[in-house]
């Protein structure tokens, strides 16, 4: 048994999407309006962004994306950088990770 279906609620849907699609390849299959959207990835994942009004997760709550390699890592990092996002260097913890705040109100880790 493998966990393939995620539903986040965020507050912005559109960003959310236009955030994972860049960064993380993830594919858009549906969407409806500005409210809701479905996103596959190619392992058989199934992520659903759901609009709310007031999102608040834990602070310790987090989404991963697992790369390849750390030089995935480093490249994710880099662009996320480039584009203006506030993110600290990739570092050597459990695994070599960074974390960013999504768009809609929640943390990415991105980790190899």
């Amino acid at each position: 048994m493998r966990l393939n279906h995620l539903n986040l609620t965020v507050s912005d849907v559109k960003a959310t999407i236009d955030f994972i699609v860049k960064y993380f390849g993830m594919e858009v299959r549906h969407t409806r309006g500005n409210g809701f959207a479905v996103l596959l990835d190619d392992g058989g994942l199934v992520l659903t962004l759901m609009k709310g009004d007031q999102v608040t997760y834990p602070s310790t709550f987090h989404i991963g994306f697992i790369q390849e390699s750390e030089d995935r890592v480093n490249e994710i990092y880099q662009l996320m950088k480039d584009d203006g996002l506030s993110v600290n260097p990739p570092q050597r913890s459990h695994a070599w990770t960074f974390y960013v705040q999504a768009p809609g109100g929640f943390t990415v880790e991105v980790l190899c």
